[in-house]
């Protein structure tokens, strides 16, 4: 009722404020967190007035100053936020994958047997290349154990299956597809490998590393530039559904780079989307243009731009790939004492990372076990002191799974940017107590700690990798659960408040957009996305069903879900 009064009043009463101009949008009654400090912040209204926020603040004010006719957004109890950033992940990858069946954990039927998965293969799957695809699958979410290349065969005997793996890494097809792939015992494999059956001798059909990277290629092929803008149109629309106004892609490609440009500038894409190359890709971008604008939007305060420099250390820890300073627990498969490898020579970190600092370029880590963090460390170190720059130059080390305690102490003293993974704790916490211990596992993504160093951190999906969603993501550094229903270091657990800055304001500062992102302050772009709930008074448990009711993107709504009416007044 009160509500109502200020309303009313407002209309017949000419007050001094300032004055936003008519069509101005008001967004008010509901929990509006603005994220503005380490501490959760509200206010009652935000005016919006084109694509930026003009005004935080009480209705009373915002009410007389947004001129005649402003568009009332009554939020009915809903919770308005920033916008989510994507400070880690593979649009690019997002996009292809829309071609295939989607086997994910988030899918809408996400199968949980064998059979269940086979059965959705038939029914949904459309040949697209001569494959059926499937995607985001997880052997360790079916009752019954991982897929066979029996189970392939028998369902589809003459016609090639490629079911690629959640993590990208691995996948396994049937023999009518190793026939098309031409992969036989005799293939030469430089990293990964093609198992083979001690039992009856021949390929189980998994493909490992390289293998499962040239299959994925192949498989996919290449498709017409109207195809490619659909799938991104369809990637884009994963994202808003779930709240992102910001998209990234790393790993990508000169081909990935000219893609990503043009859907940006076509239009076909309305987030701003994010690329950001391997070393080698930085390269040749380098020799076509020695000052290329890297940081830089193609439309000011957004559109596309490349982020910066890639460089990774080490590989996967749940296929025990990731560098360790001790041996895995769990050394089955691998030469005794294994502690996994490093992908890259410390000297190449070195280069790339005093590359970065000479040529002020943001140095962007891929880093997971212990000492492949060590890597990154070494080569960020020696940068610094070699070219004397010690500002912030927001380095980041993306994943930093199994960080130590020390190196934290290191990350803060090099002003070096945790982005952490909390989903690999639900996904796979049950395997790293196996194949690394209890102490090693309930330490990783070592939350609390981060935080009681007074550090900034960020939170990411790396979706494929993961599911898109950064509730669920919150959810698992607030409760730290296990897919087998255990909790994980409860000792590294978060708030939900802090869990939330990890995609608002730490990724806007991450990417030097704190000025115009990351909160909802007046002079920022209107990038925000509705909840139905809180995340911060509700069961925690219940985060990761909150759902996405509407997401905005510059003041426009990219994805208006079914719970939220919008009335003029």
């Amino acid at each position: 009722m009160r509500i109502l009064k200020i309303i009313f009043s407002a209309v017949f009463l000419s007050l001094a404020a300032p004055v936003f101009a008519d069509n101005a949008v008001i967004y008010f009654n509901g929990d509006i967190l603005t994220m503005e400090s380490d501490k959760p912040q509200y206010v009652e209204a935000v005016v919006v007035k084109g694509k930026k926020i003009a005004y935080v603040g009480n209705l009373r004010d915002a009410l007389n100053g947004a001129g005649a006719n402003p568009v009332m957004q009554d939020l009915k109890g809903q919770t308005l936020l920033p916008g989510f950033i994507d400070a880690w992940g593979h649009f690019t990858l997002i996009a292809q994958n829309t071609l295939a069946v989607n086997l994910g954990y988030f899918s809408k039927n996400p199968p949980k047997t064998t059979k269940q998965l086979i059965d959705r293969l038939k029914a949904e799957a459309r040949p697209f290349n001569g494959w059926i695809i499937g995607a985001e699958y997880a052997d360790a979410f079916l009752a019954d154990g991982p897929l066979t290349i029996a189970q392939l065969d028998a369902a589809f005997p003459n016609q090639p299956v490629f079911v690629n793996n959640i993590s990208t890494l691995t996948g396994i097809v049937n023999t009518a597809g190793l026939k098309k792939l031409g992969f036989t015992k005799a293939t030469k494999v430089t990293q990964g490998i093609l198992p083979v059956d001690p039992k009856t001798g021949k390929l189980t059909g998994e493909l490992i590393g390289d293998p499962n990277f040239e299959a994925t290629a192949k498989v996919f092929g290449k498709y017409s530039q109207d195809l490619m803008m659909e799938t991104y149109r369809k990637a884009q629309q994963i994202y808003v559904s779930n709240g992102y106004t910001t998209a990234q892609s790393y790993e990508t490609t000169i081909q990935d780079i000219s893609n990503m440009r043009q859907a940006v500038d076509r239009n076909v894409i309305s987030l701003d989307l994010i690329a950001l190359p391997t070393y080698d890709v930085v390269d040749q971008l380098l020799e076509t243009n020695k000052n290329y604008p890297f940081g830089v939007y193609t439309k000011g305060d957004g559109g596309f731009k490349v982020a910066g420099i890639l460089v990774s250390t080490d590989g996967a820890p749940q296929l025990r790939l990731a560098y360790f300073t001790k041996p895995y627990n769990d050394t089955t498969g691998f030469p005794k004492e294994w502690r996994g490898m490093a992908v890259a020579s410390q000297d190449l970190v070195y280069k790339y990372a005093k590359l970065a600092y000479e040529k002020n370029i943001q140095y962007f880590g891929y880093s997971n076990g212990d000492a492949g963090i060590d890597m990154a460390l070494s080569g960020i170190t020696k940068a610094i002191k070699e070219t004397g720059i010690s500002e912030d130059r927001r380095s980041v080390i993306s994943h930093s799974f199994f960080v130590r305690d020390d190196q934290l102490d290191q990350y803060k003293a090099n002003k070096i940017l945790p982005q952490f993974m909390p989903n690999h704790i639900w996904m796979y916490g049950d395997v790293y107590r196996q194949i690394l211990g209890d102490e090693r596992a309930s330490n990783m993504v070592p939350l609390n700690l981060a935080k009681a160093k007074d550090m900034q951190f960020g939170l990411h999906n790396d979706t494929p990798s993961s599911g898109p969603s950064a509730l669920f993501t919150i959810w698992t550094a607030v409760n730290r659960k296990t897919y087998g229903g255990s909790t994980l270091g409860p000792a590294q657990r978060i708030d939900p408040y802090t869990a939330l800055r990890g995609f608002t304001a730490v990724p806007a500062y991450q990417y030097k957009e704190e000025a115009s992102k990351g909160t909802i302050t007046a002079g920022k772009l209107a990038d925000m996305v509705i909840l139905d709930r809180n995340p911060m008074k509700v069961d925690p448990m219940e985060i990761k069903d909150i759902q996405i009711v509407k997401t905005i993107k510059n003041g426009k709504d990219l994805f208006i879900g079914p719970q939220l009416d919008k009335f003029i007044f």
